[in-house]
C-alpha cells in the first residue's frame, strides 16, 4: 500500500516508445504519462518504437526520451524480431505450434525480462500499468503487484474485423485463428489484473462479455483542446488523418478512393481530396496518378492541412478502440463523416456533431450535404467543439484517472482485486 506522506511508485510498462504523439496509440499513451506523473513516481519501461516512411522524429530515441523524462525515468528496449528474419518466421511458428497469440513471442525479450525482475526486486512499486495485453508474458514476473491493464481496442475483435475483409483467404484464416488465440489470452488475464481500462462503453462490454469476471473501467481518448482548436478556416474539399502503416488506415483509403470518391466527384468533379499521414513514396505516386489523391507522406504538424479541408472523413471499415481523428477534426471544428466503425465507441450523434454512413454512395451524398450546405456545415462545427470540450479534455480526463489509479494502488474496495497470482504464471509465455 502507498504511504500517505510518499508519492506512489508506478512501473509503466509499454509496448512501444510514447514520442512523439502524433498518432494513435502514441497520443494516448503520452497523456496517460503525462497525467499519471502528477501523482506517481514513474518508472517506464518501453519497447523501441518502429520507424516509419518519413517520420524521422520517431526513429530519434534519444531525443524522444529526453522529451519524456520530464515525466519517467525511462528505459528502452529494442524488439528482437525487428533485427531478424528468422526470428519473424520462427515467432510466427511458435505462435501456431504452441497456440499462443502472436504478439506474446512478438515482444519476448530477456534484456526487458532481466530488467523489470530488477526493478520489482530491488524497491517497492505502489502499482503496475500495463499499456497493452500485447505484455501479457511479463504479467507473471508482476505477481504480488496490483496491475492496470490498458485495451487501446479489444484487440480479438480488431482482430476478426480484418479477417472480414481480407481478399486473401489465407490471410483471413490465419487473421481468425490469432482472433481466437487473442480472445484466449483476454479471457485469462483480464480477470486476473486489478483492473482493466477500455476506451469505451462499447469495449468494456466486449471484454467483459469475454472475461464475465473482470473488473473494467472507461478512460476515454482525449484531446488537448487548446492545441487543437477552431480558427475560422472553412476550407476546401475532403481530408483524413492517418498513416498507411496501419492497415485498417489504408483499407479505408481503398475504400474511400474506388467506392466513395466516385459518387463525391460525380457531382463536383473539382473536390479536392487529402490524405495526411505516413506513406511510401510508392504509395503517394499510386493513388495520385490513379485517383488524384494527395497521400502527404508523414508531416510534423497535421494541423494546417486539417484546417485546409472543408469535410474530415473517416471511411474505417476494421479497427477497434476510438477514433482520436475524430477528436481533433471535432475540436478544431471541422464537419466529419464517418462510418459506424469509424465513429464507434464516441459520443456520436448522427445529424448533430457528426454523419455516419455506410453504404458508400450515401457517404458520398453526406460529404457533397457538408460541403454544400452551409447550415449542416455550421451545426456539426459546433457541436462537435462542444462535444470535445465537455467529455474529452484531457484535463476533464485526467481526474478521475488518477483518482482511479490511486484507488488501485491503496486497495480501495470499488476498484480493487487480487494482484497477479502465481496460478497464471504459465500463460502467455
Amino acid at each position: 500500500m502507498a504511504s500517505l506522506n510518499v508519492r506512489p511508485r508506478l512501473l509503466f510498462l509499454c509496448q512501444t516508445l510514447p514520442y512523439p504523439p502524433d498518432g494513435g496509440v502514441w497520443i494516448r499513451t503520452y497523456h496517460i504519462l503525462r497525467l499519471l506523473a502528477r501523482a506517481f513516481d514513474i518508472t517506464a519501461l518501453c519497447f523501441e518504437r518502429a520507424a516509419m516512411p518519413g517520420n524521422g522524429p520517431a526513429g530519434d530515441t534519444a531525443a524522444s526520451c529526453a522529451a519524456l523524462s520530464r515525466f519517467a525515468a525511462i528505459e528502452v528496449f529494442p524488439v528482437p524480431q525487428r533485427r531478424s528474419r528468422i526470428r519473424y518466421v520462427w515467432d510466427h511458428v511458435r505462435s501456431t505450434a504452441l497456440q499462443r497469440v502472436y504478439t506474446t513471442y512478438l515482444y519476448e525479450s530477456r534484456a526487458f525480462e532481466r530488467r523489470l525482475a530488477e526493478i520489482l526486486h530491488s524497491k517497492p512499486i505502489d502499482l503496475v500499468h500495463a499499456d497493452s495485453l500485447d505484455l501479457a508474458g511479463y504479467l507473471p514476473a508482476c505477481r504480488g503487484v496490483p496491475v492496470v491493464c490498458v485495451h487501446h481496442d479489444v484487440e480479438s475483435a480488431l482482430l476478426r474485423r480484418r479477417a472480414d475483409i481480407e481478399r486473401s483467404e489465407w490471410r483471413s484464416a490465419y487473421l481468425r485463428h490469432q482472433a481466437r488465440l487473442m480472445e484466449d489470452a483476454e479471457r485469462h488475464w483480464c480477470e486476473r489484473v486489478a483492473l482493466n481500462v477500455a476506451v469505451s462503453e462499447q469495449d468494456r462490454t466486449r471484454l467483459q462479455r469475454i472475461a464475465p469476471g473482470s473488473r473494467a473501467t472507461i478512460v476515454p481518448n482525449g484531446v488537448d483542446i487548446e492545441e487543437f482548436r477552431p480558427d475560422g478556416t472553412t476550407g476546401r474539399g475532403v481530408a483524413f488523418v492517418g498513416g498507411l502503416h496501419w492497415f485498417p488506415n489504408l483499407d479505408a483509403l481503398e475504400f474511400f478512393s474506388r467506392d466513395i470518391l466516385p459518387h463525391v466527384r460525380a457531382v463536383r468533379p473539382d473536390v479536392p481530396a487529402r490524405w495526411i499521414g505516413s506513406a511510401s513514396i510508392d504509395q503517394r505516386r499510386r493513388y495520385l496518378q490513379e485517383f488524384d489523391i494527395d497521400v502527404t507522406g508523414y508531416v510534423d504538424d497535421v494541423r494546417p492541412l486539417m484546417r485546409e479541408a472543408a469535410c474530415h472523413v473517416v471511411p474505417l471499415r476494421a479497427g477497434g478502440g476510438t477514433r482520436l481523428k475524430i477528436l481533433n477534426s471535432w475540436a478544431m471544428g471541422k464537419p466529419v463523416v464517418a462510418t459506424s466503425v469509424g465513429c464507434e465507441g464516441l459520443q456520436a450523434i448522427d445529424g448533430e456533431n457528426i454523419l455516419i454512413r455506410d453504404d458508400p454512395k450515401d457517404f458520398g451524398k453526406a460529404v457533397l450535404a457538408v460541403l454544400e450546405d452551409r447550415a449542416l456545415a455550421q451545426r456539426l462545427r459546433e457541436c462537435g467543439r462542444a462535444t470535445v470540450e465537455r467529455a474529452y479534455s484531457w484535463d476533464v480526463i485526467g481526474r478521475d484517472l488518477i483518482e482511479t489509479y490511486l484507488d488501485v494502488a491503496n486497495g480501495e474496495p470499488r476498484n480493487s482485486a487480487p494482484a497477479i497470482a502465481a496460478t497464471g504464471a504459465g500463460h502467455g509465455r
